[in-house]
């Protein structure tokens, strides 16, 4: 009996190591749900939209140079984005496990980037405590050179001006001046990230080389350009004003289209709510987080590999983050005054917008900036006339919505800033130039593909 007791122990102790020497499965599932986490963290710490797309492009890019090691598809970003060269070698011999090791590279880059590092250690934890039940020995030797990589991210995106432009001085408010931005309210805010364009970019030679078209020439006169952008935005307003009481009074049921766009896309993470003597966040997506969205259930449609993934995420990032210093530059540059404080001075002292004004410039809009230059890339990825579901917003009680083409999609978004009562015309449509110029620059100029 002791003999088959022995013999049925050993036989399990063998199971056991045979099953801990499998490779460590990682999948597309596993990559997106880290990218989710990150989101996830991002909301609840409010991170402007400019310091959300750096937040989403260096972990993706420190994943991506683990992919592209040793790859026969792949092209590592050395010497194509500014500033990156001497990615840690990997030895095709060293064992090392690259979905796991882009996977753990995507996570301790990310939590150098966040304010709440630990939810992001719980969720890190919980996978390293499996990974190293399944297979301590590849766990480990993977790890080891995800961090190597990590160091040396940090290194390079440590160099980016970012950590200078903490210290820089807030944006000064010229109330003197007419036509300069002013705060708005319910809040008053400083004007945010007014260094933005000082970041270091990627791909871009700099910040300014995709500086639109000038926006008219500021002026009061009823028959300027300036004025009836104003006016028009005004109207608009109005109109979706007039629907939106139509509801309240029974008179309908149906929510205008244009109010449904416009708070879909709102996007804002500033946006505030007062209750008595109390004003606290309304906590939402930035339009990074929607796009980035938006990549990923591209991504799940197609049922794309992990391969696929890192880089689509990569790119869509690289883009995000490229949008961002151009249009954040240009923002702060000419200092557009929005319609609120223009209407209300020159118009309707008592209209209001249906989105809140977010606390930055107004030229050019940075949704349509990044609403363009994200579908073009995505379009580049998938393919136009791409149909699919948009679940982005469900999160935060708002319905899906269904678009024909990324491209139809940006159009939208786009547009949501007139309906919102927070963008004149010139700086959706300029925006949207700005932004598919950027788009087509990243897809002609970033090689991620080796030739054949």
């Amino acid at each position: 009996m002791k003999t088959k007791i022995s013999l049925l122990g050993l036989l399990l102790v063998l199971f056991s190591a045979c099953k801990k020497d499998q490779p460590i499965v990682v999948t597309t599932d596993d990559y997106c749900a880290a990218v989710d986490t990150v989101t996830g963290i991002m909301v609840h710490d409010i991170f402007s939209p400019p310091v959300a797309s750096r937040i989403y492009v260096y972990p993706n890019i420190a994943a991506y140079e683990i992919i592209a090691q040793n790859s026969t598809k792949y092209e590592s970003l050395q010497g194509q984005l500014n500033g990156l060269d001497s990615i840690p070698v990997l030895d095709a011999k060293s064992g090392v496990n690259k979905k796991l090791a882009a996977l753990i590279a995507h996570m301790e880059v990310s939590k150098q980037l966040i304010f709440s590092e630990e939810a992001l250690e719980k969720y890190r934890d919980s996978l390293y405590e499996k990974w190293g039940s399944e297979n301590k020995k590849e766990f480990e030797v993977s790890k080891e050179y995800a961090l190597k990589v990590v160091d040396r991210i940090k290194i390079w995106m440590g160099k980016d001006n970012y950590k200078q432009t903490r210290t820089f001085p807030k944006y000064s408010v010229h109330t003197d001046q007419a036509g300069r931005w002013q705060p708005t309210p319910p809040a008053y805010m400083d004007g945010v990230e007014p260094h933005w364009g000082e970041i270091r970019t990627l791909v871009m030679d700099s910040a300014s080389q995709f500086k639109p078209k000038a926006p008219h020439p500021f002026s009061t006169d009823k028959n300027s350009l300036f004025y009836k952008e104003a006016k028009e935005t005004y109207e608009v307003g109005n109109k979706i004003s007039e629907g939106l009481l139509a509801i309240e009074n029974a008179k309908t049921t149906t929510i205008p289209e244009e109010s449904a766009i416009a708070t879909f896309w709102d996007c804002n993470p500033y946006a505030t709510v007062t209750q008595g003597h109390m004003m606290f966040a309304k906590k939402k997506n930035t339009p990074d987080a929607h796009w980035i969205n938006i990549a990923k259930i591209a991504l799940k449609k197609t049922k794309s590999n992990f391969e696929t993934t890192v880089f689509a995420f990569t790119k869509t990032s690289i883009g995000i983050f490229e949008s961002f210093i151009s249009c954040w530059h240009e923002k702060y540059r000419t200092n557009v005054i929005r319609p609120e404080t223009y209407i209300n001075l020159y118009i309707d002292e008592d209209w209001k917008p249906q989105l809140q004004t977010p606390p930055f410039p107004e030229y050019t809009s940075g949704h349509s900036v990044v609403s363009s230059c994200s579908s073009v890339i995505l379009t580049e990825i998938f393919g136009d006339n791409f149909s699919y579901t948009d679940d982005s917003e469900i999160p935060f009680g708002l319905p899906k919505r269904n678009f024909k083409s990324f491209k139809q999609a940006a159009s939208e978004a786009s547009m949501s800033r007139l309906y919102g009562g927070i963008h004149y015309r010139a700086a959706i449509e300029n925006g949207v130039v700005q932004g598919a110029n950027l788009g087509n620059y990243i897809n002609s100029e970033i090689s991620f593909f080796k030739s054949k």
